[in-house]
C-alpha cells in the first residue's frame, strides 16, 4: 500500500514548482491552506454521503478523493504520508478507549 502512496506523495511534492495554470493541485497549493482545508471538508461530506447511500462504488470513489486532498494537505504542510503510517502503527492493538484517555491526560498536563 505505501508504494502508491510514496509515488502519490513524489507526484504532489513536484506539483509544488509546477504552474497553477498547469495543474490542479499546483492550484490548491497557491490558494494556500484554507482552499486545501475547505476541499478536504467538502469532500468528507460527499464521502458522508456516499455512504448514507450506500452503493459501495461511490464510496469508494469519494473516499480516494478524500484520501487524495487530505495527501495534499500533508504535502502543503511538508508532511509525508509515512508520518500518519507510523501514527497508525503505533495506534496498533492499543483500545481506543484507551489511546483516547493517554490523549487527554497528555492535553491536562
Amino acid at each position: 500500500m505505501s508504494d502508491i502512496l510514496d509515488r502519490l506523495a513524489e507526484t504532489l511534492e513536484s506539483r509544488k514548482a509546477a504552474s497553477p495554470d498547469s495543474s490542479y493541485v499546483a492550484r490548491l497549493y497557491a490558494k494556500g491552506t484554507d482552499a486545501i482545508l475547505k476541499k478536504i471538508g467538502e469532500e468528507a461530506t460527499e464521502t458522508v454521503m456516499a455512504a448514507k447511500d450506500g452503493e459501495s462504488e461511490k464510496i469508494i470513489y469519494e473516499v480516494a478523493d478524500l484520501w487524495f486532498h487530505t495527501l495534499v494537505l500533508l504535502a502543503h504542510k511538508g508532511l509525508k504520508p509515512q508520518a500518519v503510517l507510523d501514527e497508525l502503527a503505533r495506534r496498533e492493538g492499543l483500545s481506543g478507549l484507551v489511546e483516547k484517555a493517554a490523549r487527554k491526560q497528555g492535553e491536562a498536563q
